[in-house]
């Protein structure tokens, strides 16, 4: 090799040196005080973070496990109406069919009687009209015999 080809590379290190080293006391420096310290804060953070995450996670299935009781009462209380409903309309019912069956009897006790009435009234105009037509016939009877007299 040449020789000023050596003595610059030598120059070029010597000038170099004093970066070198303090490129390595930075390195150490970093390495040693300045990346722990970094880390750590780090750690706290991710710590912090993941805290809140699993109080925010924690918090949620709260919200989640209260939403299914609401919905679990609202679900129950909508049955409660619903059969309250029910019985309230089979009671209309049966105080419907009672209305209708009373109203049924009350009709077909107005029809006997009233049969009955038809009846006796009938029988009534037969005695009548019996009695009517005997009278009617002695009339006759006798306006026939007293016009042959004459």
């Amino acid at each position: 090799m040449d020789p000023k080809l050596l003595s610059a590379l030598r120059e070029v290190l010597i000038a170099a040196l004093p970066t070198l080293v303090l490129f390595l006391l930075v390195y150490f420096y970093l390495k040693t005080l300045f990346f722990p310290r970094l880390e750590k804060v780090l750690e706290d953070r991710r710590q912090a973070t993941s805290g809140t995450r699993k109080a925010a996670d924690e918090s949620l299935k709260r919200a989640e496990a209260k939403a299914a009781e609401y919905e679990e009462k609202l679900r129950a209380a909508r049955s409660e109406i619903y059969k309250e409903q029910e019985a309230v309309r089979k009671q209309w019912r049966d105080e419907q069919s009672a209305a209708m069956a009373a109203s049924r009897e009350q009709a077909d006790a107005l029809l006997r009687e009233a049969k009955a009435s038809l009846a006796a009234k009938t029988a009534e105009a037969k005695v009548s009209l019996g009695r009517e037509s005997e009278a009617l016939a002695e009339q006759i009877a006798a306006s026939i015999l007293t016009g042959r007299k004459n």
